[in-house]
């Protein structure tokens, strides 16, 4: 072995290794394989961030599991009112996969100034909400507090909303609800603007003001213990569904349960398309780059003709000869592999911290190109990588034990 890997080592550092047919050949297969782990590297990096990032976005304002009444429609203006008395709250032990639960309840509203108006839904949230991820998106301001025993006029509005409406932190806003029964005048709350966001995701910027939930409860004549549903959020997303049968299944008869990956069917299925994507740049890179690999490696076996014939005439047996061009490629292979990463998680770092790349928040509901960073793909792609490589490599290989040692030993 250690014989095999001292030849495979001199036939890289050959001195007219740089002056030989197979050098630009050699050079070229390297490339390939960089620029193939560049572009796999980014491409799960930037399609997991992306996925990560929207996910994220729906689920801060809608909850990972929704718990409504069986009669509540998808609508957020026409909640069917449910009790906070349940089994299940405010200690949720159904499933471990849940990680936190919080009461909400929305009503459709108009929020108007001199100059304009703008149709908004008011979700209602509680003291024991979430505001992680509004903390994250907050642009201006503070986010309001609602564990007061008197209710608090404080909302958290958009950035979107803020510059059509030409409203700024400490405005008033007023905000109208109209009732079911049309000959009634519409309802009015002025709201102090205590903070503003911006998730980024216009569908939900230009809907959701957030506001203390007992709004809500006075203006549907509910009782105090009486909410439009229950937001769960879950702590490994790929078992949403899993988790999704197994509270729908343990609450009361009067209660449903949806997912949000249901309730935004084709968001997620377009999220869904990434991995097919991101797999088939996978197969094609690996593809370019094992074709590549296996021309220098047909090409040193073709430069190294004679060394092999003398080889087998001193007795080397076809599989020890095979080895040393075999051992020679994977360490191109590997000097591929070093650049491409070095580059790859370069270029990925200097994203995530720089946001030099930028999307259209129209189209891919984020306003920078997310990079999500892992050992654990990265391990994966180059092991997948080395693995392949030299399986495809063992193909021209075999050429070697086709050669004659007598003619090899004339070939010139």
């Amino acid at each position: 072995m250690n014989f095999e890997y001292f030849i495979a080592r001199r036939i890289a550092a050959h001195k007219d290794y740089k002056s030989s047919i197979s050098a630009p050949i050699i050079k070229i297969a390297i490339l390939a394989i960089s620029l193939g782990m560049i572009t796999m590297l980014i491409s799960v990096a930037t399609s997991v961030g992306l996925q990560k990032k929207i996910k994220e976005k729906v689920s801060a304002f809608n909850g990972d599991l929704i718990i409504t009444n069986f009669d509540t429609n998808n609508s957020d203006d026409s909640q069917v009112p449910i009790s906070m008395q349940q089994d299940f709250y405010p200690d949720f032990t159904i499933s471990d996969n849940v990680s936190h639960i919080q009461i909400t309840a929305s009503k459709g509203a108009v929020i108007r100034t001199q100059t304009d108006f703008e149709g908004i839904i008011v979700k209602g949230v509680g003291p024991d909400y979430n505001w992680s991820y509004f903390k994250d998106f907050l642009t201006q301001g503070v986010v309001p507090t609602y564990d007061t025993p008197q209710m608090s006029n404080q909302v958290l509005i958009s950035q979107y909303l803020a510059n059509r409406l030409g409203l700024k932190v400490g405005d008033k806003a007023l905000a109208y609800f109209f009732n079911k029964n049309s000959s009634t005048p519409p309802r009015t709350r002025a709201f102090t603007i205590s903070g503003l966001y911006n998730s980024g995701f216009q569908q939900f910027d230009a809907q959701f003001i957030i506001a203390d939930i007992r709004h809500i409860q006075r203006l549907n004549k509910w009782e105090p213990d009486q909410i439009g549903a229950f937001e769960l959020f879950v702590k490994d997303f790929d078992l949403i569904e899993q988790t999704n049968i197994q509270v729908y299944n343990a609450i009361g008869s009067t209660l449903d349960t949806q997912s949000i990956r249901n309730r935004f069917y084709a968001i997620f299925e377009w999220l869904d398309l990434f991995d097919f994507n991101v797999a088939l740049i996978i197969v094609m890179m690996i593809i370019v780059a094992g074709f590549n690999m296996i021309t220098a490696l047909l090409v040193l076996i073709l430069e190294r003709t004679k060394m092999i014939g003398i080889l087998k005439a001193l007795g080397s047996d076809n599989w020890s000869v095979r080895k040393i061009f075999i051992y020679n490629a994977m360490y191109l292979v590997g000097v591929g592999l070093f650049w491409g990463n070095l580059i790859g998680i370069g270029l990925l770092l200097l994203q995530q911290h720089f946001d030099l790349f930028a999307l259209d928040p129209n189209t891919y509901y984020v306003s920078q190109v997310p990079v999500y960073l892992h050992w654990s793909y990265i391990v994966a792609l180059n092991l997948g990588t080395l693995i392949l490589c030299f399986l495809i490599l063992l193909i021209p290989s075999y050429i070697i034990s086709k050669i004659s040692p007598v003619k090899a030993i004339r070939f010139e």
